[in-house]
């Protein structure tokens, strides 16, 4: 047995008989109470005083060596786990002897009783230490052996009185075969303990092991995509024929099916991991979802399919909460009922609840599809799973979309939550927890970015022509540099209006060349520095804060998002002359 699990059971072995003392203490109280009003025995008392005094030794004994465990010596350790007991048992039991001397009437059974309900509780209260349970035992054995001879001299002319040799023996082998099992069960609780410790601890190594691999999975693949996209975007722009045009809308169209998935992906691994987080910031709520709403509107027409919207009037216009989340689990909801609705069409009721200082949000979004089975509604929100094979084979998808839903829904205080009658629709509730907050104040003139000089960061050339193909249409003109390095080599000689960083290069990273940059004395010393990364978690963006930079967002880059944080931070600068390091935020 190794020293920390001795150290172990030595605490729970004080730490049980220390519990035990108030029933101790008690029960010598009930028993000298019986003994003095039945029996007569007044010097009972004599006896329960001194029981006392030890009980208050132990006590004092225990607090003074095991809460100051790093001056106190093993040796003391093995003193206060036996001698107390020893002491405690061979006063307890020794008022067995006179009980077996009395000639009262029942009096030898009472003692009896005494010395075999000791030893139980020394094998119940000690079990898990060895040395104690010896220790507090061995007075009880001891009189147990003697009763015999103390009966035989009492009662010289009885017969049974020497079958109590064979009870007492009896006794003390019932009593070690239960300290065997009780031990041998304690020591399998133990195992069993230790096993699920080291099993949990698998797990959790195993889901971070899992995490790592989906974001670094996420991190590679979203370079490809942010290509695909970006290339879509400029070839649908300026291909005059229209045969052209719907090739690249095709490939955008894979390229954000492919976004779509891998932010799925990511989703779930780090809401499995426990690192989702929701945030918590101003925005238009009656906006948020009015745009939503108006980008479903020409596609279920398209499917032949009606968008009916009630209770928009009810709900409040600015709150505090996570806009994109909320968007992204509406834009669940209603891809889901436009996948399974052929006919009729998917109605949205908006409701909202203030209470006390939040504001409780309901959405539902039901369809005239063919409904859910009743069989399936358990395993609707089950990752990776789908209603049956033909739905894979039909619409696609990767079946983490609900599932993902619903935690963030949790997150977010509420509870995503489905009903459905087969043949007569879906119906999905969505409630979540938002506070009240003022309408900011907003400039008469949006800024524009028309015209600045941004230096495009990023080790890939591929991301670099897709930020690059990104901001032409804007009228950004845009400098390239593959590493922190050559950054900071630009940043020293030319004057850039922002500069878009990737966090994770090769040898310098995004965050060591933007703390660089803040430090030294050069014309771009306070110009905004936007990252991008493709981990836009809140403890990454509050690390890319930290290190001075002024806003960031996501991989795969989202134009409209990407000239958000563009304008956020011009303005910022326009506004205050320089840029902090907490002025604007985009993620996808």
């Amino acid at each position: 047995m190794s020293a920390a699990t001795k150290d172990i059971n030595v605490a729970r072995a004080v730490a049980s008989r220390r519990a035990n003392t108030y029933l101790r203490l008690v029960s010598t109280l009930a028993i000298s109470v019986i003994l003095h009003v039945f029996i007569g025995m007044r010097w009972v008392w004599v006896w329960a005083a001194l029981y006392t005094v030890i009980q208050l030794f132990e006590t004092w004994l225990a607090i003074r060596i095991f809460e100051r465990a790093a001056s106190s010596g093993a040796v003391w350790r093995r003193v206060a786990t036996t001698v107390p007991p020893f002491l405690n048992s061979a006063v307890f039991g020794f008022l067995a002897i006179p009980l077996f001397a009395s000639e009262a009437r029942f009096a030898p059974t009472l003692g009896g009783m005494l010395l075999a309900g000791a030893l139980m509780n020394v094998v119940v209260v000690n079990g898990s230490l060895r040395s104690a349970t010896i220790a507090a035992a061995t007075p009880h054995i001891l009189y147990l052996l003697i009763i015999p001879i103390v009966a035989r001299q009492a009662n010289p002319d009885a017969p049974l009185a020497n079958a109590l040799w064979f009870g007492a023996l009896l006794l003390i082998a019932a009593v070690a075969v239960a300290s065997r099992t009780l031990s041998a069960a304690l020591k399998a609780e133990a195992d069993a303990k230790t096993e699920a410790e080291r099993r949990r601890h698998e797990a959790e190594e195993a889901v971070a092991a899992k995490s790592a691999f989906v974001a670094m999975i996420s991190h590679e693949l979203r370079t490809p995509i942010s290509a695909i996209l970006a290339g879509a975007a400029r070839l649908h722009s300026e291909v005059p024929e229209a045969s052209s045009k719907v090739h690249a809308q095709l490939i955008a169209d894979a390229g954000g099916l492919m976004r779509t998935l891998l932010n799925d992906l990511l989703d779930f691994s780090r809401l499995e991991a426990g690192r989702m987080s929701v945030e918590r910031a101003p925005f238009n709520l009656r906006q948020s979802l009015s745009d939503t709403l108006r980008l479903w509107r020409p596609e279920l027409a398209r499917e032949g399919l009606k968008l009916r919207v009630t209770g928009a009037s009810t709900i409040p216009q600015w709150v505090i909460g996570d806009a994109m989340r909320l968007k992204q689990v509406l834009n669940n909801l209603l891809s889901n009922a436009a996948k399974f609705t052929s006919h009729g069409g998917v109605s949205v009721a908006l409701a909202a609840e203030t209470l006390d200082d939040q504001i409780s949000l309901r959405i539902e979004v039901a369809d005239t599809g063919p409904g859910i089975p009743e069989a399936a509604l358990p395993r609707l929100f089950t990752p990776f799973d789908q209603l049956n094979a033909s739905v894979v084979r039909q619409h696609g998808g990767s079946g983490l979309g609900l599932a993902i839903s619903r935690e963030l829904a949790r997150l977010m205080g509420g509870d995503l939550v489905a009903v459905s009658v087969q043949g007569q629709g879906a119906c999905f509730r969505l409630s979540v927890l938002l506070e009240a907050a003022e309408a900011p104040q907003v400039p008469a003139h949006g800024p524009s970015i028309s015209g600045l000089r941004v230096l495009v960061v990023d080790d890939h050339v591929v991301n670099r022509r897709a930020v690059e193909l990104i901001l032409q249409p804007f009228g950004v003109e845009a400098t390239l540099a593959e590493s922190g390095e050559e950054a900071l080599e630009l940043l020293r000689s030319e004057v850039f209006d922002a500069v878009l960083m990737d966090v994770y290069m090769p040898g310098m990273d995004g965050r060591e060349a933007t703390r660089v940059l803040r430090a030294a004395q050069g014309p771009n010393r306070d110009a905004p520095v936007i990252a991008v990364t493709a981990s836009a978690t809140v403890k990454d963006w509050e690390a890319c804060a930290a290190a001075g930079m002024n806003a960031h967002v996501a991989k795969p880059i989202d134009p409209a998002e990407l000239f958000s944080a563009l304008a956020q931070v011009m303005a910022a600068r326009d506004t205050d002359g320089l840029v902090g390091p907490d002025v604007a935020s985009s993620s996808a």
